[in-house]
């Protein structure tokens, strides 16, 4: 009789089944496949006890005959999911899906999928670890609880179509703060001194007339005029140099949230993406020594390091680069992650072998790109430190004081890896008391900044920080998110949407709990008891559910409706209806009231656009809601027309006015400047290097402003 592997995915299945031999079979169960209902509650609570109502899910009920049969023909059968607390849930789902008592099962569990790893797998099976089924689970119903219980409570009061989560409501929460807070930002004028000595050195003024100089010392025209006038005809000497060594240590190993902001910004990767990669490279993909999973397990918020892959590491690090680059001592990572699992291992590569210039002819692009990330990051951990000499040479004058920065590396240590050191800044051989001369000082204007809108990957650095979800929640929450319109992704920043704004109006005031970041952290410990036998889940959830309730019930009564249509004085121009003012996800507009009957419906013209020309400066309730599109003075590149700005879910863009006649739509504004190569139009483009001018044709570029 055969042995029965089961696993969750089929990917990992065909990688485990070519390390074994014919006595084995490997079935995959494509997930979970038993769940709460999508239609109803499905939570029984009687006696303060909560029972899931589980069902098999029409998807999955081949899959479950399928395993069914080959169970009945097998003398054992090992559950072989991933090991972390949903893998554990869906091992014991599986068990009682095909009938089998959970503890009599045997469970294996790997962090990569070699043969060396399936092999001691097999060799040392252990059981369903209950309590973190039961730590799943309480996450499970206290997801189902605020999902189902709050969110028609905010359909019924905001509009339909809405969700509430324990995690997404507090992780909006975040991107809506920051984003009251530019609103409520006023930037602050100030001045800078640059200034450079010959030879190009670039100095920074940090004294004048016995006062520090910081970033808001010079606040207007004047004053900086003045110190540019007193400084620019002084005679400098070098008063001071500094030199001083620094080490700088490499970085820790991946773990999930760090592997998601590393690839954002070294890459361009969304967490969404980055993980997808991650799930293939883990699962298994062709190497130079056959079918194997090529990273390990990839939601992780451990920095362990298994001690042979560490040796190999040193190994390859001495015949590779040298003693030099090896440290004296193997170098391990202490986890500072709230309820880090320590079983788990860092992500790094399963087969150091398997190099980035050997992979490059197996890989995908995408794959290899963030393969070669974690291979290297793995491969520095264990290297020597960077050491470089930091040189500051102090330039005074009887009124003021300049600071000169420069860095040479002495030593490249774990730099030699990655290839990418910064350029050295050295500074000319000089003593204390030599002459400088200046070659430009100039004032220049500044304002400001208001704080930077989170990306995703500092979305994650922030919610792992404040201890709100886990390696496995970052990314869905994200795409949760993006994928209700409650934010859109523009540039690369997280903007709220309008209708964000009043679920968090709502939520703030009545369920301040559920968007409060230090309540979900406190919940996530909770979770993290449960799995360590140091808490009872349905006691966990009993305090959750009942108090919560009790502010439903209250906000069906509490919470003043936001659909509240407000008519406006003017008659619909297709069926003769009353106009109303109404609140959309993207703010308020104009409907007929007769909808859905009559769906006539236009935006409200801001009020900084009102006309100008309306009696004593106030505008009608006709202009005030006649839809006007911002125009550009560029003709459409296509037909001459006028182009104006417009919005979509994903943000703003430009398009033709005689739309649909003329299709022409672009991401950046066009422009009446041709193009000097090949004559083409062109469109503005704002860059962090600066403005410029790029053609559509050619795509040749000119920076017509520096930022």
């Amino acid at each position: 009789m055969k042995s029965l592997i089961i696993v969750e995915s089929p990917a990992k299945a065909r990688t485990i089944k070519n390390f074994l031999n014919k006595n084995y079979d490997v079935v995959a169960s494509k997930g979970h496949i038993r769940d709460l209902p999508k239609t109803s509650f499905g939570i029984k609570i009687e006696n303060d006890k909560f029972t899931p109502e589980y069902r098999v899910s029409s998807d999955h009920s081949k899959i479950v005959k399928e395993i069914k049969e080959l169970a009945k023909g097998a003398n054992e059968i090992y559950l072989a999911t991933d090991e972390d607390r949903e893998g554990e849930a869906i091992a014991f789902h599986i068990a009682n899906a095909i009938g089998k008592e959970a503890s009599g099962l045997p469970r294996i569990v790997f962090h990569e999928i070699t043969k060396t790893a399936i092999d001691n797998a097999l060799k040392n099976p252990r059981k369903i670890d209950m309590n973190s089924v039961n730590a799943q689970q309480a996450r499970r119903l206290l997801d189902r609880i605020v999902g189902y219980k709050l969110s028609p409570l905010l359909n019924l009061k905001i509009q339909k179509g809405l969700s509430a989560g324990r995690v997404q409501s507090a992780a909006l929460k975040i991107i809506v703060d920051r984003e009251r807070e530019i609103q409520a930002f006023k930037p602050i004028e100030y001045y800078t001194i640059d200034t450079k000595f010959k030879k190009d050195l670039e100095a920074e003024l940090i004294k004048f007339e016995n006062q520090k100089i910081e970033k808001l010392t010079i606040t207007n025209a004047d004053r900086a005029k003045y110190i540019v006038q007193n400084l620019q005809n002084e005679n400098f000497v070098v008063r001071n140099i500094e030199s001083k060594d620094r080490k700088i240590q490499p970085s820790p190993p991946f773990m999930t949230s760090t592997l998601q902001q590393s690839a954002s910004n070294r890459l361009g990767f969304s967490p969404k993406k980055t993980m997808i990669l991650a799930q293939t490279l883990y699962e298994g993909v062709q190497t130079h020594e056959g079918f194997m999973g090529a990273i390990t397990y990839m939601r992780t918020d451990s920095l362990n390091l298994a001690k042979e892959a560490v040796a190999a590491a040193r190994e390859l690090i001495k015949s590779e680069f040298g003693d030099k680059y090896l440290p004296a001592k193997a170098v391990y990572y202490a986890t500072n992650s709230k309820g880090a699992q320590e079983a788990h291992e860092a992500i790094r590569p399963t087969n150091l072998s398997f190099t980035p210039q050997i992979a490059a002819k197996f890989l995908q692009k995408d794959e290899l790109r963030l393969y070669t990330l974690i291979y290297n990051r793995f491969l520095a951990c264990q290297m020597s430190a960077c050491v470089s000499q930091t040189q500051n040479l102090y330039v005074a004058s009887k009124n003021g004081e300049f600071k000169i920065s420069g860095r040479k590396v002495i030593f490249d240590g774990f730099y030699r890896v990655y290839g990418d050191m910064d350029k050295d800044k050295i500074l000319p051989n000089l003593k204390i008391g030599d002459q400088m001369s200046l070659q430009s000082i100039a004032s220049s204007q500044h304002f400001t900044e208001p704080p930077a809108r989170y990306s995703e990957a500092g979305l994650v650095k922030k919610l792992e920080s404040l201890g709100i979800g886990r390696p496995s929640t970052y990314a869905p929450t994200i795409s949760l998110l993006t994928s209700r319109d409650y934010v859109r992704v523009e540039k690369k920043q997280l903007i709220p949407n309008e209708i964000a704004f009043s679920m968090i109006g709502v939520l703030e005031e009545h369920f301040s709990n559920i968007v409060d970041s230090e309540f979900t952290s406190r919940l996530e410990e909770k979770l993290d008891e449960i799995a360590e036998d140091n808490a009872d889940w349905q006691k966990v959830l009993s305090e959750f559910y009942y108090p919560f309730m009790d502010k439903i019930s209250q906000g069906k009564t509490g919470i003043k409706s936001l659909k509240v249509a407000t008519p406006i004085g003017e008659k619909c121009p297709q069926c003769g209806g009353e106009l109303v003012k109404r609140k959309g996800k993207y703010g308020e507009f104009i409907a007929c009231g007769n909808f859905p009957k009559c769906k006539y419906s236009r935006n409200i013209k801001p009020q900084n656009e009102a006309d100008e020309s309306a009696n004593d400066g106030e505008a009608t309730a006709t202009t005030r809601v006649k839809k006007e599109l911002k125009k550009l003075d560029v003709p459409c590149p296509k037909c001459g027309g006028d182009i104006v700005e417009r919005f979509s879910k994903r943000g703003k863009f430009y398009g033709c006015a005689n739309y649909p006649k003329c299709n022409f739509i672009s991401n950046y504004p066009p422009t009446e400047h041709k193009c000097p190569e090949c004559g083409g139009d062109t469109v503005r483009k704002e860059l962090k290097k600066g403005t410029f001018l790029e053609c559509v044709k050619c795509k040749h570029k000119e920076q017509i402003s520096q930022s």
